[in-house]
């Protein structure tokens, strides 16, 4: 499975487009993320391939409601939550740049939305970004929620022990990705194959679990 990775087109003009078809190519999974530099629409029309799309919960749960079923009727099977996010890490790079996009690109999942775009700031555009628009109340709740405007299943990612892994499965997640989100969320988090016999334990084969880097 080949995790989501934001932005592609910033190391390649053909950006998630060319991992969509190198995944298909190798009968593996991509995962799009939210934040790519491709659409949806534009990763489908690729070819044929098993896709999962990585979703951020916005504060405008519209917004939400607007990707989940766009990447549904695109073709994806399955949507990667992410549960550990609430707010950027300290991505020290990021602030010493002033990250933001080059003008020539955008989140192109959220054009017409007025936020594909980020602006200037005095640190990082990025974590300017997250702070404004995605919403740190996120919840077992919103599993429920998700369940409610889609078919596709819920994967919950970004968990890293069997108390997380128990209370995903109670509240109707169906599947498990394994993550520490690249290590650059929070200092000192194990690696993920650390975690991986912890939460495989935990799950007792109720639902998959799956592994996002780390080994």
């Amino acid at each position: 499975m080949i995790a989501p990775t934001a932005m592609q087109k910033m190391a390649h003009p053909e950006g998630e487009n060319a991992t969509a078809r190198a995944a298909s190519a190798a009968g593996t999974i991509m995962t799009l993320s939210s934040w790519a530099t491709s659409s949806v629409e534009e990763v489908a029309s690729t070819g044929p391939g098993i896709r999962f799309f990585q979703l951020y919960v916005y504060k405008d749960r519209n917004v939400v409601a607007q990707l989940v079923r766009r990447a549904e009727r695109a073709g994806f099977k399955a949507i990667a939550l992410t549960v550990d996010t609430p707010r950027l890490g300290r991505r020290e790079a990021d602030i010493k740049n002033r990250f933001v996009l080059p003008p020539f690109l955008t989140l192109k999942n959220f054009e017409g939305l007025d936020l594909g775009k980020m602006d200037e700031a005095n640190d990082s555009g990025l974590a300017s970004y997250v702070a404004g628009q995605i919403d740190r109340t996120l919840s077992w709740k919103d599993v429920k929620w998700l369940q409610s405007i889609t078919s596709m299943p819920i994967l919950v990612k970004g968990v890293i022990t069997a108390e997380d892994t128990r209370l995903a499965i109670q509240n109707g997640a169906a599947g498990i990705i394994v993550s520490n989100h690249g290590a650059r969320q929070l200092d000192y988090v194990p690696s993920t194959i650390m975690a991986l016999e912890e939460v495989v334990k935990a799950a007792q084969g109720r639902v998959p679990v799956f592994l996002d880097g780390g080994v």
